[in-house]
This record gives structure tokens, sequence and C-alpha cells, in this order.
């Protein structure tokens, strides 16, 4: 039986959640009519607006915009004069580069989250029953195999189109670029997943928020926002080395 949470707290689950997908659709339509010149990034702005909500939509609208194809073919001089000869400000760079990164971590907790809860034994071939006693860490287990693929996916035709890159050579530079944000950005999802499911959640309301309740996405959106601080000095110093382009 589902456990039952107050109607204020599902009622402010509710309203965080929609503010994203509002945030969302206000991003996807504007890339449909402004696509940005990194293709991308189209997919990147309205999946991390999802979590990220206002400030994401503030941040597409500042600097996202200054990325699109239509910016790109100006003069060089209106295009230095919109953006500066060496793009957005560097935290805004590192910024970029964390959401980039988080954006196919996301889409991938998403679906790993839902293909476990429509199919429960997928989670007992992650561990389940055999290695963890809690279904959670088994989900986790899948969360992070879907999230690490589709995060290189994004990093791959991120770069191979930047460096012209033969196939092999962009899935190892896109390993290099993105592999340890990846982690990082799972740690800190993991980390606020954990004491809000673990401590939280079980302390004000007795048990676990289900998968199929607006308070757990309401708790993803917290945790994605803890794996988007956890990841953005590892950007910093990928970007600042040079192993990961700068966006």
């Amino acid at each position: 039986m589902s456990i039952m949470f107050p109607s204020w707290f599902e009622t402010l689950s509710i309203a965080f959640l929609s503010l994203g997908a509002v945030s969302a659709l206000f991003i996807a339509a504007d890339v449909i009519a402004h696509p940005q010149r990194m293709a991308v990034m189209n997919i990147v702005w309205p999946v991390t607006a999802q979590f990220g909500t206002l400030a994401v939509l503030w941040a597409y609208y500042r600097y996202g915009r200054l990325a699109t194809r239509e910016t790109m073919q100006k003069s060089d001089s209106r295009h230095e004069e919109l953006q500066g000869k060496k793009g957005p400000p560097f935290p805004v760079m590192v910024a970029k580069g964390a959401l980039h990164c988080g954006s196919g971590c996301m889409i991938g907790d998403v679906a790993a989250e839902w293909l476990a809860f429509a199919m429960p034994m997928i989670a007992v071939w992650f561990g389940w029953h055999s290695i963890f006693s809690e279904k959670i860490f088994a989900v986790w287990v899948l969360d992070f195999v879907f999230a690490f693929v589709l995060g290189i996916i994004f990093q791959y035709f991120a770069i191979v189109p930047m460096q012209k890159l033969s196939p092999r050579q962009g899935l190892i530079a896109a390993l290099k670029a993105d592999a340890l944000s990846l982690v990082a950005w799972q740690v800190g999802m993991y980390g606020a997943m954990a004491v809000l499911q673990f401590i939280v959640f079980p302390h004000m309301f007795g048990d676990r928020a289900p998968v199929d309740s607006p308070v757990f996405w309401f708790a993803m959106q917290i945790a994605m926002i803890a794996g988007f601080i956890t990841s953005y000095p590892v950007n910093w110093w990928l970007i600042s080395a040079g192993i990961k382009e700068r966006m």
C-alpha cells in the first residue's frame, strides 16, 4: 500500500514539477525556432530545465540564446559584441558543461526508474535479493548504467562535430571528458536521494516515497540539483585542464 503524504507536500511537489515542465516547454519551443549551433544542446536545455526550473530558463535566455545557429552566422563584429571573443564567462561555460553531463544522467535515471517500476524483474537482474535486500540499491545500479551510457553518448555528439574525430577517437575523447563528471553527478544525486529516502521522508512521513508519486519526482529534482553541485568543480577542472571542450 502506498504511503499517504500530506496534501500540502504533494501540492508543493506537483507545483515544482509543473514549474519544471513549463520551463522545459518554453525552452523546447524556442530551440525549435532558434536551434543551437551544437545540436545536442537542443536536448540539454529543455531536459535540464525540468529540474533547474527558472534558473535554467534564465540561463538559457541569457547565455543559451548566444549559441544559436543564427547568432553564429552573424558577422564577426556582431558576434563579438554579443558574446565576446572567448565566449561566455568561464563559470557559465562550466555550468553548461555540467548541465550537458546532467542531461544524459537525468534521462537515464528517469528511464531506469520507470523501467524497474514497470518490470521489477529487471531489479532482480541488477542484484535485488542476491546482492541487495533493498530494491532501491539495485535500481541505482541500473540508473548508473543508463545515466553513464547516455551521458557518454551526449558527450560524443558534442565532441565529434567540433573536433572532427573518427568514431573510435570520439568515444575515447567522450570517456576522457565526461566519465569523471558523470560519476561526480551520480554521487551527488544518489547522496541526496539517500538522505531524502532513508532519513527525511521516513522521519517526517513514516516511509519512503514510491516511484509513482509526485513526491518521489520532486525529490529527484532536488537530487539532480545536488548532482549539478557535485559535478560543477569536476567540470571546472576538466575544462581548465583542456580535457573537456568549452561550451
